[in-house]
């Protein structure tokens, strides 16, 4: 009886140490999800204050002028001393800006200005950022949506909506458009370079209408958006690139736009935003000439959440939550997508409206270029 009790003793011992040693475990894990927690804390609150650097023109200002002092910034951004030495400490605790103690002035490297100084480069982000107002002033509305099931519109966002999305897209598009999505496509650029016509459906600020109405000055564009602010954006965007002779841009939905006979139908990053994109492709099938096709651009994300933990996947994720999805939402469709539905979801849409060939024509870290026919 004593060497039982004995073992059940010694069995408690190690089960409570057992459970000690789990709950330091829980205690350290705890601290690790606290620090990255504290961390992505930091860069939100950072993020008014590099949007405001992007609004503002202070990268813009730094880019290639070496070491500052805050007031040569202020004075070749025209803004108030005080606010710009600010605005750089928060730049510096960041390390986005370096600052040299001795002769107290500021720099941002060459690389660091790639990224958000040269909206012509594509690795500028900057566009993602100025988003963040819009997103943020629709928090209300968003809790209403997430409470009722409703939805925000793309409306309800406010102009800085807009204006960020179009920044954020339109260095991507230059760099890979008409270099490799467009050649990826079966057949496509030879008809481009022959002249063809083109729709371009949810242009926004028809950054990519204009890029292949440069690079195909045979053929024409026709621009399609229900968002006035944006058509407008688009139309001034064309006189000065000097397309306007060959793109038009017009106040339409995606499954009632005008026209027909299109070689090419194309849907940038929009097609999951629409609450009824199986009526979207339903319309472009309509409108396809013989042997067209339609080129649908999505996030390259997986329907998987668990596939998405990288910053690429949580950012398209995040941007879902609070934006595509109550957008989506919105219109009341039969559909309510999200950014990441994932190819079979989008390809079982688009056969069931007569578009049976979906194809992955090229992909690359953000998105999925997709070539669908009859």
């Amino acid at each position: 009886m004593d060497q039982e009790r004995h073992s059940v003793s010694c069995h408690l011992r190690r089960e409570a140490h057992s459970r000690k040693n789990d709950h330091m475990t829980d205690e350290n894990r705890v601290m690790e999800f606290l620090g990255r927690v504290v961390a992505d804390n930091a860069a939100a609150f950072a993020g008014v204050s590099t949007s405001l650097g992007v609004r503002l023109g202070l990268y813009r200002a730094m880019s290639g002028a070496g070491p500052l002092t805050s007031a040569e910034l202020a004075s070749r951004a025209g803004l108030v001393e005080r606010y710009t030495r600010e605005w750089l400490a928060a730049q510096v605790a960041g390390a986005y800006v370096l600052h040299d103690r001795e002769t107290d002035t500021y720099v941002l490297p060459d690389e660091h200005a790639a990224v958000l100084a040269d909206a012509s480069l594509p690795t500028y982000v900057g566009g993602g950022f100025t988003m963040l107002k819009a997103l943020y002033s629709a928090e209300e509305q968003l809790a209403n949506a997430y409470r009722n099931g409703g939805g925000v519109s793309w409306q309800e966002y406010g102009p800085e909506l807009a204006e960020g999305v179009a920044a954020f897209f339109k260095p991507g598009y230059e760099a890979v458009l008409v270099q490799e999505w467009l050649p990826a496509m079966e057949g496509v650029e030879a008809k481009l370079r022959r002249g063809a016509s083109v729709a371009d459906v949810g242009c926004g600020f028809g950054h990519s209408t204009v890029l292949m109405a440069k690079a195909f000055p045979q053929s024409r564009f026709r621009g399609f958006d229900f968002h006035e602010p944006s058509v407008e954006a688009a139309r001034k965007l064309a006189e000065q690139a000097g397309v306007g002779d060959r793109v038009t841009f017009e106040i339409a939905g995606a499954n009632d736009f005008p026209g027909g006979d299109y070689d090419l139908v194309t849907f940038f990053d929009c097609l999951h935003d629409l609450g009824d994109p199986g009526a979207a492709l339903g319309h472009a099938e309509k409108v396809l000439a013989d042997g067209g096709s339609c080129l649908v651009v999505e996030p390259n994300v997986s329907a998987e959440p668990g596939e998405n933990i990288n910053p690429i996947g949580r950012s398209f994720a995040s941007t879902s939550a609070v934006l595509c999805l109550p957008a989506a939402m919105a219109q009341g469709g039969p559909h309510a997508l999200g950014n990441h539905p994932g190819q079979e979801a989008l390809a079982a849409i688009a056969d069931q409206v007569g578009l049976h060939d979906w194809r992955l024509a090229v992909e690359t870290p953000t998105n999925r270029i997709y070539d669908v026919k009859r």
